[in-house]
């Protein structure tokens, strides 16, 4: 899965004239001291422990790879946030720690990182998350279970016969993956399998395994189809038992997320993050065929393709970019591409779509928020608050409800098409991914925050109750 974390930024441009106005300015003949050309300081901030930043609590700004004795002067508009410059310590490092007042609003808040003895600064987007409570549980039906390390995404087959999850552990070399199939009515493994060794890498390193990340069955065929993001590539397995059909070369599929399958035309689609193409498969015969290039309508960007939604029926597909704050509709008869903005958003990650109202829904990272977009016109009927990290939402047909995995804040949160919070259910650690099967269920995993983390890698099994 591709997760971006905000705020983050490199400290590069040269403003020692802005330190005219902080508090702890050296004394100089000049106040155009030395400045850094090529500042390499990277610098973030967060909650304590790398949990989100909330009104009434408190910030962690820090900085590293820094140069040992700058000091650090924090601003937010014309108020300087420390009393005292900070200084870098020995290893190139400093951490500050703010408290955020209750009055303070929710957003992406510029902070400017001032430095000197060399100069430069910058803006850090400091990101103070809605705090929506947990509500609602009495409404759902909620199993879950523990599976495996390292959980990324969820899918169960359309008969409901079975439910496929995959794993993948640590950096590359990734060394530890699995392909699990879970029965869907006890939520226990039933078969598992690990993913054949990989290539060495281009600088000559250990390749790991291909490890699987997305997932997508394809019931016609008997297969299911997996991402190896590591590997920009994917590949497909047999459902009953688990043996390889086909590992796609390398480079296959850039960074390679989603994948959706058209049973009826014989069509898999999978997203190239970080690029503004969706590769195109026949699962018949398991060729690459001409992919699907997305234009953005932000000059002098690039779409960058994540999650995927099929409306399978009405021959539609569904993105949205990763880089600029747009979705993408597809007929895939035709081959037209409608480019649609999605304002008031950054690092939108999740996509879903209810073809009944014709209604896009995408989850953003970088804001915090869920936007419910009419497709035909462009209209945002509705921008909802619903949490830290919203990173995955799907649409379940039957109550008619979406739910978006909130990885930073720990839930996942149900909104009506009327743009209400039905409920806001408690997820454990990190919550990933989540998929409808279209029979009333909502299936979603979770992540773990360590080896020992018994909210983590989870599966869940969310239904209405009547």
């Amino acid at each position: 899965m591709t997760i971006i974390s905000f705020p983050r930024i490199r400290l590069t441009l040269c403003a020692s004239a802005i330190a005219m106005a902080c508090a702890g300015t050296a004394l100089a003949d000049t106040v155009f001291t030395k400045p850094l050309v090529d500042f390499a300081g990277d610098v973030s901030a967060s909650g304590p422990d790398r949990m989100p930043i909330y009104k009434g609590g408190k910030a962690i700004i820090s900085g590293e790879e820094m140069i040992p004795g700058q000091t650090v002067t924090l601003m937010r508009g014309n108020e300087v946030l420390n009393a005292e410059p900070i200084t870098v310590d020995d290893k190139g490092a400093f951490s500050f720690t703010l408290d955020i007042d209750a009055e303070a609003e929710t957003g992406l808040q510029p902070v400017v990182v001032i430095a000197e003895n060399p100069a430069a600064a910058q803006v850090v987007e400091m990101k103070i998350s809605p705090e929506i409570p947990v509500s609602g549980a009495d409404k759902f039906d909620v199993v879950s279970e523990p599976v495996t390390r390292g959980l990324y995404q969820v899918i169960r087959t359309e008969d409901g016969a079975a439910v496929f999850v995959t794993s993948a552990v640590g950096r590359p070399p990734v060394k530890e993956s699995k392909l699990v199939r879970i029965n869907p009515e006890t939520l226990k493994i039933e078969a598992e399998a690990t993913p054949p060794a990989a290539p060495a890498r281009p600088d000559g390193r250990e390749g790991g395994v291909f490890a699987v990340y997305g997932v997508e069955v394809d019931n016609a065929n008997g297969n299911v189809w997996v991402s190896n993001t590591r590997q920009d590539t994917i590949a497909v397995y047999k459902q009953d038992d688990l043996s390889l059909v086909k590992q796609f070369d390398v480079g296959a599929v850039v960074h390679s997320r989603d994948i959706v399958v058209d049973e009826a035309n014989n069509r898999a689609y999978a997203s190239a993050t970080f690029t503004p193409t969706i590769q195109v498969f026949d699962t018949a015969t398991l060729e690459q065929l001409e992919p699907i290039e997305i234009e953005t309508q932000v000059r002098g960007e690039e779409f960058s393709s994540m999650s995927l939604d099929l409306d399978e029926k009405g021959g539609k597909l569904v993105t949205v970019s990763l880089t600029t704050p747009e979705a993408a509709l597809i007929d895939l008869a035709s081959g037209e591409v409608k480019v649609i903005a999605l304002p008031g958003t950054k690092g939108v990650s999740g996509a879903a779509y209810d073809p009944q109202e014709g209604l896009i829904f995408a989850a953003s990272q970088g804001t915090d928020n869920l936007l419910i977009v009419k497709a035909e016109t462009g209209e945002v009927l509705h921008d909802v608050p619903v949490g830290a990290g919203a990173l995955n939402v799907a649409f379940d047909p039957v109550s008619r409800l979406a739910y978006v995995a909130n990885r930073g804040a720990g839930t996942i949160t149900v909104v009506d098409t009327q743009g209400q919070i039905v409920a806001n259910l408690d997820a454990g650690s990190l919550p990933n991914q989540l998929r409808a099967d279209g029979k009333g269920n909502v299936w979603a995993v979770n992540k773990s925050r360590g080896e020992n983390d018994e909210a983590g890698d989870r599966i869940w099994r969310i239904t209405p109750k009547s």
